[in-house]
């Protein structure tokens, strides 16, 4: 047989054989599933939040989206925190989601401030505690999905770290290209309103049996939140900055300052130093040293301890 009569056989559209072999699934089956799971955060996560914040939380479900990994994630836009999860006879890859504002109204009311005087916050990336405030959320959230899909077994879900969208990355397996569904829960505290998500494989969400979880046993307190956010908060690494002035100079003069030249601090006694984190001013500190090293004294803050927590935090 010739070149020219061998002809390539038609390429299967992509989303045909994704139905046929169970990866995509119809909008009606795909629909019921996520309302059924949407149904179970809104029944159960509440009183779960609720008793152990001390503070009323209100979950509802808010619709689903479908399409592949990286469209459906990407189409959130920033300001969101991400944890890529998986539970053993479940799924390998399951994501959850949560946008920066419910983080951020969270760690607020955590720290005493009241739900009806908290404003709408501005979406932004999250500080490495609210990082960690984040991941408490995640950790609730799957553990509501365990025993919706899979609490029988009694395997617990691996999370790994929460992390800002703004440093995540595609991932190496081809898994972005996957046909995902994705729930959205609409989340209020006060009166902000903010959401998570859940992003699931349709393969896996076509396969799954979905019932409501029994009530917990014992669920964490209001306390034991506070002293676990309170271990985070000491346990965080903060970087410190002191900034002393210096006597003024002309513009003429800082132009022809050489290596070695020297300028006088503004104080010819006790030299202030002001030292911040975040960019928040958090002490009024002295200079001075000891021994080969130089050093500052804490001679006031600007806030209580609380507001100091805030300002760090933020």
């Amino acid at each position: 047989m010739s070149a020219a009569t061998v002809t390539s056989l038609p390429t299967m559209d992509p989303v045909v054989l994704a139905r046929l072999t169970g990866r995509l699934g119809d909008q009606a089956t795909v629909s019921r599933l996520c309302a059924s799971l949407g149904e179970v955060f809104a029944e159960f996560l509440p009183d779960m939040l609720e008793s152990e914040l001390g503070f009323e939380v209100a979950v509802s479900y808010a619709g689903f989206v479908t399409g592949k990994y990286a469209e459906v994630t990407q189409g959130l836009g920033g300001a969101m925190a991400f944890c890529d999860a998986s539970l053993r006879d479940w799924c390998d890859r399951f994501t959850l989601i949560c946008d920066s504002p419910l983080i951020i109204t969270l760690v607020e009311n955590m720290l005493g401030a009241l739900s009806d005087a908290v404003e709408d916050p501005e979406p932004r990336p999250l500080s490495k505690i609210e990082l960690d405030v984040a991941a408490m959320m995640f950790d609730r959230i799957s553990g509501v999905l365990k025993t919706a899909v899979n609490g029988a077994n009694g395997f617990e879900p691996f999370l790994g770290p929460a992390h800002n969208a703004e440093i995540r990355k595609s991932a190496e397996d081809g898994s972005d290209e996957d046909f995902v569904a994705m729930i959205n829960m609409a989340v209020g505290i006060g009166p902000v309103l903010s959401t998570f998500h859940v992003v699931v494989p349709q393969s896996v969400l076509l396969k799954s049996v979905i019932t409501a979880p029994k009530p917990a046993n014992a669920a964490r307190t209001r306390v034991e939140w506070s002293e676990q956010l309170g271990e985070q908060v000491r346990r965080s690494k903060v970087t410190l900055e002191a900034r002393i002035r210096l006597e003024a100079q002309t513009l003429d003069t800082i132009s022809r300052l050489q290596a070695g030249d020297i300028i006088p601090f503004n104080e010819a006694g006790d030299v202030r130093v002001e030292v911040n984190a975040n960019g928040r001013n958090l002490y009024v500190c002295e200079f001075g040293r000891s021994g080969a090293r130089y050093t500052v004294r804490v001679k006031d803050t600007y806030g209580s301890e609380e507001e100091l927590l805030q300002h760090i935090i933020g």
